[in-house]
């Protein structure tokens, strides 16, 4: 392979993005590149992108995760219905919130480590334990959410959702300047640290030792399923701070709604980005590119007026595209 395809193989996708921003800035410059739109599509697409984050280091070990949505919504309920009952109770809303906060997280993290354990102790294969979990803990959501929609109680938890850092020489409509989300800083705080843990610790040069090649990575004194069961917790965690993140942002979880489809739009950025779905190989700033990718391809759809049924239709051909070129590069690597 020559210079320039070696080079293109790395870094195309950053070069589909700078095209795909001269577009979008050609045909709707006039709306798309203002500060509000271009904050709104980084905080609509956080918490995808927080799980997309995770979803990296679980197909880098070879895995997949189909629960991630439900998974989401789950937490996200479990956490709100605590919210509420501790408002009910007569507990002032800071304490509630931290409550809140702790529960969805825990409920995150123990999902993870549940399918974790089910893959690496049970044998059952991550497509298997995953899909089970996308059926289950959806049901699960609309348990907790009596079949309907959950909504906060009080007003700090809706505001975390809205407030954040004010981007200076920016103003929004209402005169207020334009605001960087908590959500925002949070994805870009989890996309550091699993790319810092990636790069730069024994545990990222173990994730992609057991995605390569899992013989050797125990000839070479590596333990796959602890570095599995790590993996799936890990990504329960990013699937806990997602709904923090989604449930702030909406003030509410949807049983049916909410989550749908994040895990096909996660495995698809995480493909976009250069991470060979057979794993060994992964890359935290190329998914971290794949998500902004099919934001800003949705945002420039709905600039357009493009109906719904299309965005979906567009999204899909692309994921393919993707998929198609990383077997063609693989092939010749």
């Amino acid at each position: 392979m020559n210079r320039v395809g070696a080079w293109l193989q790395n870094y195309g996708v950053v070069v589909a993005f700078v095209l795909l921003l001269l577009i979008a800035a050609i045909f709707k410059g006039e709306t798309f590149l203002t500060a509000v739109n271009i904050r709104n599509i980084v905080n609509q697409n956080a918490a995808v992108g927080i799980i997309a984050v995770g979803m990296t280091l679980v197909i880098m070990t070879s895995g997949i995760d189909l629960s991630v949505g439900s998974a989401l919504a789950l937490a996200a309920a479990v956490g709100i219905k605590l919210l509420n009952s501790q408002i009910d109770s007569g507990a002032n809303q800071a304490t509630a919130v931290a409550l809140a906060l702790a529960a969805i997280l825990a409920t995150g993290t123990a999902i993870g480590a549940l399918n974790g354990v089910l893959i690496t102790f049970g044998r059952v294969a991550p497509f298997i334990a995953t899909l089970g979990g996308l059926v289950a803990f959806r049901s699960l959501t609309k348990v907790v959410a009596e079949g309907g929609q959950i909504t906060a109680k009080g007003d700090v938890f809706d505001g975390l959702g809205h407030l954040g850092i004010p981007i200076p020489g920016t103003q929004m409509p209402n005169g207020q300047p334009v605001e960087v989300t908590w959500g925002i800083v949070l994805f870009a705080v989890v996309a550091l640290a699993i790319g810092f843990l990636v790069r730069r610790t024994a545990f990222g040069r173990h994730v992609v030792a057991v995605g390569a090649n899992e013989r050797a990575a125990v000839y070479s004194g590596i333990n796959p399923r602890a570095v599995r069961l790590r993996v799936y917790t890990l990504m329960g965690l990013c699937v806990g701070l997602a709904a923090i993140v989604q449930g702030m942002r909406f003030n509410s979880v949807a049983s049916q709604q909410t989550g749908v489809f994040y895990e096909l739009y996660a495995i698809a950025a995480v493909v976009i980005g250069g991470t060979r779905l057979s794993g060994g190989k992964g890359r935290v700033w190329g998914t971290v590119v794949g998500v902004m990718i099919l934001a800003v391809i949705t945002n420039l759809l709905i600039l357009m007026n493009v109906p719904s049924e299309w965005q979906d239709f567009v999204q899909g051909v692309i994921i393919l595209i993707a998929v198609l070129i990383q077997r063609g590069q693989s092939d010749r690597t």
